[in-house]
This record gives structure tokens, sequence and C-alpha cells, in this order.
């Protein structure tokens, strides 16, 4: 019989994370750690189960009857497996309530489980970072009926009562652009605030609520004037309120989510707060889906990394396993490098929510979680990109075939770069977050980097210098400045990741294991700066359509 290769697998998503455990070992509480590994066992368990199935099965997508078979408009969406799922999964394993327990721990326990459950959740882990995200926004509001009303249902530990809450922020004038929201908020006769017109993009059409913005009818234009409004879906028959579902999106990835233009035609609502500035009253939970955001994109490095150095050691070329080819072990230890680097970052940035949230943190903390949030969110999205197809190259032409599940990991990373924020967008915020300079970041390494004199060091050092030159040098220059954001983040972010992998390289040796310092030397070697100072002149004859240069 002709030779068959052997697939890939995949190695328990917790218990041989080695990155993951020796994390959590040294940031939780030991007691506190104890009491999350069965939800943590259990949702690498399903991970593994799920893998399993995507071999399997045949793929399938949401599917949108609109009418049924006698005539009624009934906008229903079936879901996948996993879709189906996910509020058992989610409410049985705390996936959600765990970040908003009584605990300055409280994020870091929520933001494993996340890392363990997203890939297998199929982007049921989107609508659940909206519903974070709600319920943290409500919750800052003090608007103590929204939040006795929703809370219990968006933290729910029982699937009858768990709701999910969309985020219906995205129109067709503008996406970033916020302040061009056509949709009106009208009151009528009886005082019920109802909202009309048309959501471009709403990634979790299928939950029981969502907050959406809008602009109350009469007020001016522009962004102040928007006011932000809750919103239950359907009415207590599971008929929808003033919904209509004109169709599911065709995306490069996430195929699972069904992502749907809508139309409101009378949507009920409830103000969250005053009738303008609705987008401050958002603000409170961007750091918690960015850093949604960055936990998902590094689950996918994690998961396309254990696959390829699985694969490595099943595949043979040229009379040896990959694995023992030089070059091919070589690009599998520059993806964990980065890898590492992202997971420390975002980890962090984790650790740093859940501390400034229950007011336990150090007093330039708060500005350290301001500036570190987009930066993880927009590196670590760039990077799982990057890492990602790298992995599907280890696998030669199976990496670009679609049964093996491995092309999925792709398309649906690509989609990290754009959620919440794209790459420019965020390091323009990041230049907001550094009016008070680079003191909070300093002031972080130091911490986390002693002044001992060594190379390392120097090089996490350096690279804040230059940043900081470069600041100096173009502040005076808008455009100038604007046009250098996205280096300075990139160099921001390796900078603070370079540091972190400092610390666990300490870590580890104070335990015998050298692979943290293999990872931390591997990510120095690749350097920490991508400044480029810009010429704003040659922006302009490159970016566009070539007329300036005749």
């Amino acid at each position: 019989m002709s030779f068959v290769q052997s697939a890939p697998r995949l190695a328990h998503p917790y218990r041989d994370d080695r990155v993951l455990n020796a994390w959590l070992a040294h940031t939780l509480p030991s007691a506190r750690l104890e009491a999350m590994r069965p939800d943590l066992d259990a949702l690498a368990d399903y991970a593994l189960m799920a893998w399993d199935r995507r071999c399997r099965t045949p793929r399938t997508e949401p599917v949108l009857t609109q009418w049924d078979a006698w005539g009624s408009r009934v906008d229903r969406i079936a879901l996948t497996p996993a879709w189906e799922e996910g509020p058992d999964i989610t409410t049985r394993h705390a996936v959600l309530a765990a970040g908003h327990a009584g605990s300055p721990w409280a994020r870091v326990e929520e933001f494993a489980r996340v890392y363990l459950y997203h890939v297998a959740s199929e982007f049921y882990c989107c609508p659940l970072a909206m519903t974070d995200g709600a319920a943290t926004a409500l919750h800052a509001s003090g608007n103590r009926a929204l939040i006795e009303r929703a809370l219990p249902h968006f933290l729910s530990r029982d699937p009858a009562t768990f709701w999910l809450s969309g985020q219906w922020m995205t129109e067709t004038p503008g996406g970033s652009d916020v302040g061009r929201t056509e949709t009106v908020a009208r009151q009528d006769a009886e005082g019920q605030w109802r909202l009309y017109g048309r959501k471009w993009f709403s990634s979790a059409v299928v939950g029981e609520a969502a907050l959406a913005l809008a602009r109350p009818e009469g007020a001016g234009n522009g962004t102040a004037t928007l006011a932000l409004f809750y919103v239950e879906t359907k009415d207590e028959t599971g008929a929808w309120r003033g919904v209509t579902i004109d169709r599911l999106k065709k995306k490069l990835g996430t195929h699972e989510l069904p992502t749907a233009e809508i139309h409101l035609d009378g949507l009920p609502a409830t103000p969250v707060g005053p009738l303008d500035h609705g987008v401050r009253q958002i603000a409170p939970m961007l750091n918690v889906t960015r850093t949604w955001n960055a936990v998902c994109a590094v689950a996918s490095m994690a998961r396309a990394i254990a696959l390829a150095r699985d694969y490595a050691t099943r595949r043979s070329a040229f009379g040896a396993r990959l694995i023992d080819q030089p070059l091919h072990a070589r690009t599998l230890a520059d993806m964990q490098a980065e890898y590492e680097g992202a997971f420390s970052l975002t980890f962090h940035v984790a650790e740093l929510l859940g501390r400034v949230e229950h007011g336990e943190h150090a007093t330039h903390e708060a500005a350290l979680l301001r500036l570190l949030t987009p930066l993880a969110k927009l590196w670590t999205a760039k990077v799982s990109i990057r890492v990602v197809s790298e992995a599907l190259e280890c696998f030669g032409g199976a990496g670009y075939i679609e049964d093996t599940g491995l092309p999925q990991l792709l398309r649906d990373a690509q989609v990290y770069a754009i959620w919440e924020g794209t790459t420019n967008v965020l390091s323009l915020d990041m230049l907001r977050a550094l009016s008070a300079g680079l003191a909070p970041l300093r002031q972080a390494v130091d911490e986390l980097v002693p002044d001992d004199g060594t190379p390392a060091r120097h090089t996490v050092v350096a690279a804040l210098d230059a940043a900081e030159a470069l600041l100096g040098e173009v502040a005076a220059d808008r455009a100038s400045l604007e046009a250098s954001a996205r280096g300075i983040a990139f160099t921001l972010a390796r900078t603070m990741a370079a540091a972190l992998l400092l610390r666990s390289a300490r870590w580890g040796a104070a335990t015998g294991d050298l692979r943290p310092a293999a990872a931390s030397r591997r990510f120095l070697a690749r350097g920490l700066d991508r400044l480029a100072l810009p010429d704003n002149e040659d922006d302009s004859l490159l970016a566009g359509d070539g007329a300036a240069a005749m």
C-alpha cells in the first residue's frame, strides 16, 4: 500500500501549554489556581473534541431563513453545533462570570478560560466579548434599572437564563467614524424611545440584547450628539421587536459567526445614560473588548504552532523528520518566540485590567493600561496573521487544503486586525494615550527588568529612548506625528513584550527551565525598533494614483 501521511494531533491545550501554566503559576495565588483548574481542564477537553469534530465532519455555516413555509416573515438563523453548545459551555465554566467576580484576579481567571475556549468556540467568543463589554459599560453607567435587568442574564451561570449582547455601532456612512451614524431615536406617544435605521455589521444578531448608538430626533450632527441605547431584540414569544434581518454577510473568515445587516423599524430602546456623548459611555467597554481581541489572537497562534510542532515530528523529508531539519527547527523557534512575546504582553494587560477595575493598582498602572491596551490589540493582531501564515507553510501543500482545517485558522486570523479598531485607528489612539509621555512605560520596564547593566536591559531601554526621541522630533508637525504612529506603536509593544519575556526568563531560571530565556534571546535578536522617520512628500507620491508625479 502506498504511503499515507499521518495528520497532526493537537496536544492538550491546557496541560501541555508550558507558557500558560508558567504564567498562571507565577500570577495567581495557588488556591485560586487550584479552584479554576477543573474549568481549564474541561475547556481544553472541549477544544480537543472540537478539533476532532472539525477534522471528521463537513463544515457548516449559519443559515438565514427569512420566510416560513406559509409566508410569515421569521428571520430565523440556524447555527452551527459549536454555537448551539456555546451557552452551556460558557455558563458551566464561568467563561464570562469569572471576569466579574469581586477580585483583582477576576480578569486573569476569565481570560485564561477565553484563551482555551476561543478556537473551539468557532468565534462564539465574539458575542461573548460584546456581552462582556456591555456588562462593563452598563455597570459603569450607574443605571440601576438596566444593571438589575441585564447583568444577571449576561453573567448567568445557567444556560436557560443566559443572554448574549450585541454591539450595534457600524453603519454604511462610517465604520470607525461613528459620528456619521444615521440611526434615529424617536419617542412615541407613550414616551417610549424607538430606533429607526440600518446597522451594517451586527456580529451578535442572535443575541437577546444589544447596545446601539443612535441620534435622538432633532439633535445636531457629529459624535457628541449621539446617545447610547440598550435594546432587547425579541418579545416574550420570541418574535423580533422592530428588527428585520436583510442578509448574513459573506466574509473571508469567521464563517460560523452570523454577521448580519439589519434594519431597525421602531425597536424599543432605553437610554443607558444622558442623551448625548454616547461614545463616551461606550469607552469603559473598549479595554475589555480589545483585550478579548488580543487574547483570541494569541489563542490562534498557540493552536497553529501546536499543530505545526506536532506535524514536524510526524513528517519526514530528505531522510529526516522536519523537526530535525535545522532550518525548519529555526522557523518553529522564531514562531514560538513571537508567540511568547505576544502572550506575555496580552496577559499582562489582562492582569492590569483586573487590578485597575478593582482599585488595587499602583499609581502609574491606570495610565499604563490605557497605553498598553491598544498596543496589545494592534500588535498581536498583526503577529497572529504572520505566525499563522508561517504555520500553514510548515505543512506544505496540506496547509492549503480545506479538509485539514488549517486554512480556516489563517482566514479567521485576518479579522483580529479589523475588529475593535484597525491598526491605524489604534495607533492614533496610542498617541492620545501618550499625551503624558512614556513615564508609565518606563516605570513598568524598570520594575520588570532590573538595572543590572546587561545587554538585554540596554536593548530595551534603547528602544524606549529611540521612540521618545522620534516623538520629540515630530511632535510639532501633526502630519509627521500621525505618519509615525504605527512604527512607534509596534516599537513600544515589542519593547514591553521584551521586558516581560526577560522576567519570564528569570522565572524559568529559578526552576531550571531554559526555554523562556531562549524565547527572550530569540525575540530580542529579531529587534525591537520599528521606527521610521516619514517623508510626507513620498507618502503622497506613493499612496496616490501617480498623477502628482507627472
